[in-house]
């Protein structure tokens, strides 16, 4: 076999070489006849990353165009490195979240640190100072020793990349489900502050401009990382871990500072971070939004390892390196910059007038294409779609509603589910205050950060309860958007927009691909309800694992919202015993995909629960109205578990206890997962006032300071046991299953 120097065109086409790369037959004649001849080894590889789903999303594209991403409020939409908001005085919030799914199911710890890397990358490449991460991760079942290793080394990596990068980690989600056990989930997200005159665009403007490299040394990791990210993990999937790259934090820290001290200078024209596909994607894609073409030097190029190819550079994906664009003859001053970071900066190609994409290393031209080619003519697939006979079935179910006996015990088992149960084991690793803005830290709906001199602050969340998708796509897809504007609300914010991470199977298979698209629709109808624009996003898939197994449909929600004053943040722990406790919204008999279904079924079916759109948007602008008049205590949305659960939940931080009646069906007035409610306390003097804003809410009962949770029913108690107990059960769950040897 000749070395792939030497390989000629036609052996790639004969050998079919670029199967091995992930391109079609049909892809490659394309690629034939958009450059009038074969393509050679490095084009091949440069077309096979641009082209991938991770990339081109050229099976979702369909599907992302039905999003609402315009609003008053939006700077920027999707297609930079994040999304833009405006929050008033000239200042913006930047956010987007990222999967890194396949690196973190093949090597955890560095898949993770990556990934949160990345995501702070696109972030800072807009010009903004990221101020917060947050992640949303799913795994399988803790009683597997390869799920708990995946779950260990994961929250390792996020906290040793992340606490040693000085951005603080402040919130998330951790959900656990059979679903994942061969295919873990671990999105991340960034928040980022800026002023409007400092946004920057990935732009190669001004022919002959200069183009320089920034940051890390290229080596061999991470090649074909895009690739890999975009079709099905299999028995041979731990071969690919090359594909997986390595993180640097502190290299990162010195980045981020030096990027956004270059950001002010007048000589730099475009940045842009160099995510998946490497060089390739930021150079073509900053050449492409320009109209301009690009030629680089390979041997230029900064690289940690010797003898490194064309193809082997351009397809790296080593972490900490930006793409920048400098006018012609001050490359020197930006240099600079960097040199008092101890970075290395280097000229590597200029800006053409040709729009071509060309590459010259030892002296020859070894790629050049079109550079539209690249970042914009990627073949887009509409995917065939069909209803699956499973939801068929479960649609046509009577509601399933679960027969109890034994309230306390059911709560109490509850309580230690991996997915209700406290998550302080994950986020008690996580520097959140860092920066020493955190106002709301992790536990709470959402978390929060002041934005320093002013009065203004920012809510966070990441929000998917992936069941309801499975069981009604459409629906599950407007309760993610919901529940996430839910937590919003409840810390006392303004739904701004969201970023999405979508998280699907094989999008060629038509019952997956049908989920995508019920599930896009439902989440764009709730986005356009709630005013909540999607400005940024990630696209997943092929997430299957070994026999095409795939995971929940679960397309992540991260949304921020604004709190026009720090005096208006609100948590979801009650304060004061005498406090009235109130449930805002109507409760049903909705148990289908539900934490108690799973629990005493191990699995879910039936259909997942109703949501009204038009009342879900009175219900949070009539709280958020009430939280600003400073009559509410505390808020909490209810999901998982039902009132059981988020009573005992807002408790625990004040050990606190309650005395509530609940009426009609205990089992649902318990542990329904009907949507669209809050779990609210007022002090008594409020009482008239609170009443007078909220249209339907249910007084239950009062706070206790005697630490004891009680609910009674038509004279009887239900349920009667200490807060600190059903507290230890709760916080005690994810450590012993972590440390549990079967």
């Amino acid at each position: 076999m000749p070395s792939k120097l030497e390989i000629s065109p036609e052996q790639i086409e004969q050998q079919q070489l670029y199967k091995e790369m992930g391109l079609s037959d049909e892809e490659f004649r394309s690629i034939t006849e958009i450059l009038g001849r074969r393509p050679n080894y490095t084009e091949t590889g440069l077309f096979s990353v641009m082209w991938s789903e991770h990339c081109s999303y050229k099976n979702s594209k369909p599907l992302l165009r039905k999003f609402p991403t315009e609003g008053p409020q939006v700077l920027q939409g999707p297609g930079e490195g994040a999304g833009i908001i405006d929050i008033g005085d000239e200042q913006a919030v930047v956010f987007k979240v990222e999967s890194h799914n396949h690196p973190s199911a093949v090597e955890p710890y560095q898949g993770a640190a990556t990934g949160v890397g990345g995501i702070l990358r696109d972030v800072f490449s807009m010009g903004a100072r990221p101020v917060a991460i947050l992640n949303s991760l799913r795994f399988g079942s803790l009683k597997q020793p390869r799920v708990k290793f995946l779950f260990e080394e994961v929250v390792h990596g996020i906290a040793g990349y992340g606490n040693c990068v000085g951005v603080p980690t402040v919130g998330g989600e951790v959900q656990f489900d059979n679903a994942y056990n061969g295919n873990p989930l671990v999105n991340a997200m960034c928040v980022g502050l800026i002023d409007h005159k400092d946004i920057q665009k990935g732009i190669a403007a001004g022919i002959g401009n200069t183009v320089m490299y920034v940051g890390a040394k290229t080596g061999r990791d991470g090649i074909h990382g895009a690739t890999f990210a975009s079709e099905e993990l299999t028995e041979e999937s731990a071969e690919k871990r090359p594909s997986v790259q390595v993180g640097d934090p502190f290299m990162e820290k010195l980045l981020i500072e030096a990027c956004l001290e270059v950001i002010h200078h007048e000589a730099l024209v475009g940045i842009q971070d160099m995510g998946a596909a490497g060089l390739t994607s930021s150079a073509s894609e900053m050449a492409s939004k320009a109209g301009t073409g690009m030629l680089m030097n390979m041997n230029l190029v900064p690289q940690r390892e010797k003898d490194m190819t064309a193809y082997e550079m351009m397809l790296s994906e080593s972490q900490e390196r930006m793409l920048l664009v400098v006018e012609k003859g001050r490359e020197e001053e930006i240099a600079e910059v960097f040199r008092k970071y101890d970075l290395e900066a280097v000229s590597v190609g200029e800006v053409t007038d040709d729009q071509r994409f060309r590459l010259e290393h030892h002296g020859e031209i070894v790629a050049d294409v079109p550079v539209d080619s690249l970042a914009e003519d990627a073949p887009v697939y509409h995917q065939p779609s069909k209803v699956p006979a499973y939801f068929k079935e479960y649609q046509e179910m009577e509601n399933y509603v679960p027969e109890i006996t034994d309230y306390k015990e059911t709560l109490k088992n509850l309580l230690q589910q991996p997915t209700i149960a406290s998550k302080e084991w994950v986020y008690d690793q996580y520097d959140s205050m860092v920066q020493t803005n955190t106002v709301v830290t992790p536990g709470s709906d959402a978390a929060v950060i002041r934005v320093r001199g002013t009065e203004k602050a920012l809510a966070m969340t990441t929000d998917c309860n992936s069941r309801y998708i499975y069981l009604d796509p459409e629906t599950g897809g407007k309760i993610a958007v919901a529940e996430a504007a839910r937590n919003i609300v409840c810390s006392g914010g303004r739904p701004l927009g969201i970023t999405d991470g979508l998280n699907f199977g094989s999008p060629e298979n038509p019952e997956i691909f049908w989920q995508m698209e019920k599930s896009v629709e439902g989440m764009s109808e709730a986005c356009r309800e709630l005013s909540a624009p999607v400005i940024s996003g990630n696209v997943s898939l092929y997430n299957e694992s070994f026999g095409g197994q795939a995971i929940y449909p679960t397309p992540v929600v991260g949304m921020v919202g604004l709190i026009e004053k720090t005096d208006h943040i609100t948590q979801s722990h009650m304060k004061n015993a005498d406090d009235l406790i109130y449930v805002i919204g109507e409760t049903k008999p909705e148990f289908g995909g539900s934490e108690l279904q799973g629990m005493l079924e191990d699995r879910h079916f039936g259909k997942a629960p109703q949501l009204d759109l038009e009342v879900e948007g009175i219900r949070q602008s009539q709280l958020l109205t009430a939280i600003q008049q400073g009559i509410i205590e505390s808020a909490h949305d209810l999901a998982e578990g039902g009132l059981a659960v988020a009573l005992a939940e807002s408790l625990f931080a004040n050990g606190l206890g309650c005395e509530v009646t609940i009426q009609g069906d205990r089992t649902s007035a318990l542990f329904s997962e009907t949507q669209s409610r809050f779990l609210v306390s007022v002090k008594p003097e409020n009482q008239k006032a609170f009443e007078q804003q909220i249209e339907d809410a249910t007084l239950l009962g009062k706070v206790t300071g005697d630490g004891v949770y009680h609910v009674q029913s038509e004279g009887e108690t239900v349920v009667e046991e200490q807060t600190q107990t059903l507290e230890q059960l709760w916080k005690g769950a994810i450590p012993c299953l972590v440390k549990s040897k079967d």
